[in-house]
Formats: structure tokens, sequence, C-alpha cells
């Protein structure tokens, strides 16, 4: 039983964990509340985990309000993201091989944020098109009954990279 316990809390710690940490850049108001944080919306910027020359900025709406102040508020599914390559990318054969192969299975996931106190979160997932040498980021929103279709797409050419 204690085994069971144990297995159950560290999936649920792996779950939960996102997969790269994101900065804060800035924040705008979109609405004054009276009490409570205002509604927001919020820039922030993570690094690939897996190409390191590869930065994303994310936009998100942020609920204010009392329900916001307190952590319960449920943020919307708006979501708008920006990719480039900031440095030289060299794929191994092998990172070459896993980018085809989460592709292949929707995409890896580089990013996720909770945007709820339940289950929904805001996610960024990883493609790779082979043929024109690109990588494409999407960010989009799940929940556990029923996810969002509001998506944005970023896309990185992978071009050389001049050296100093």
């Amino acid at each position: 039983m204690r085994h069971v316990v144990t297995a159950t809390l560290a999936s649920l710690c792996l779950l939960l964990a996102p997969a790269a940490s994101a900065e804060k850049i800035g924040e705008v108001t979109t609405v004054w509340k009276a009490i409570g944080a205002n509604h927001k919306i919020v820039v922030e910027v993570f690094d690939d985990p897996d190409i390191p020359a590869v930065s994303c900025w994310v936009s998100r709406a942020k609920t204010g309000g009392v329900k916001g102040s307190l952590g319960v508020a449920e943020d919307p599914s708006n979501g708008s993201i920006a990719c480039r390559q900031t440095g030289p990318i060299h794929l191994t054969a092998a990172m070459e091989k896993k980018l085809v192969d989460e592709t292949q299975k929707g995409g890896g996931e580089v990013f996720k944020k909770r945007t709820s106190m339940t289950f929904k979160s805001m996610q960024v997932s990883r493609m790779y098109d082979k043929k024109r040498k690109t990588l494409v980021y999407l960010v989009w929103s799940d929940k556990l009954v029923n996810g969002s279709p509001k998506n944005s797409v970023s896309v990185v050419v992978m071009a050389p990279w001049p050296s100093k």
C-alpha cells in the first residue's frame, strides 16, 4: 500500500511539473477591478529545453478579481506565441529522430502552465517539419473534459548562424 501511494504521488508530481519554466517579461491591465487583482495579459518567455538555441514568448490572459487573487479563477483559453532562433542549432541524428517521433505522436511538450485550480492548462507543443528544416510551436489549452480549439502557432526556420 505504501509503495502504491508513493508511486501515485511521484506520478502526480511528474504530471504537474512544467516541461520548461517561464520568465515573466511584463503584463498589461485589460480590466480594472475595484476588489482584487485586475484582469491582465501576461507575457512570459521560455527556452526550449531540448533545442537550446530557441526561445518562445507567450502571451496569455490572466483572470483577476477576488477569484483571481485567491488563485481559484479559471483563466481564458486565449494564448499567442512567437518563437525565434537565438543561436546556432545543431541537431544530432538522435535528436532529429526524437523530433520526428514526437511529431508523429502529436508533438513534444515543451511548456505547460496551470490555468485553473483544477484540470486546465496552457501548453506549448513542438513539431518538426523535416522537409523544410523547421520547428513548429503550437500553444493550446486543454481541460480534463473539454479543451479549447483556440490556438496559435509560431515557426522557427533552422537557419545557418553566423560565427563571430
